[in-house]
């Protein structure tokens, strides 16, 4: 499987992205690597959506923006991915690649 098709899969909801990881260890691509990393980035991001949005008043709306940023992300690194551009999502994907060096 090719560093593109694995970078894409990454994009599937987790069960892709375990996919794709499982994959990519066997043969490590740099291309590959860099997608896992942004997912990874944007999953935890949805999980501590869904942990502050139990905070009366401020959970829904937090939810409700955030849920949004992160598929507009989700589908920019998706577009990009598809389109063979190594690309970080806004704000916080240079900090995704620092973080998850070991992916």
């Amino acid at each position: 499987m090719d560093a593109k098709t694995k970078a894409i899969i990454s994009h599937l909801f987790v069960i892709g992205w375990i996919i794709a990881l499982i994959i990519n260890m066997n043969n490590k691509e740099e291309y590959a690597s860099y997608y896992i990393k942004q997912n990874l980035g944007i999953i935890i991001l949805s999980l501590a959506l869904r942990v502050l949005g139990v905070i009366p008043l401020l959970g829904p709306a937090l939810m409700a923006i955030g849920g949004i940023l992160l598929f507009i992300f989700w589908l920019m690194s998706l577009v990009w991915s598809i389109q063979g551009e190594m690309k970080p999502i806004p704000l916080l994907g240079e900090q995704f690649q620092a973080w998850f060096k070991g992916f």
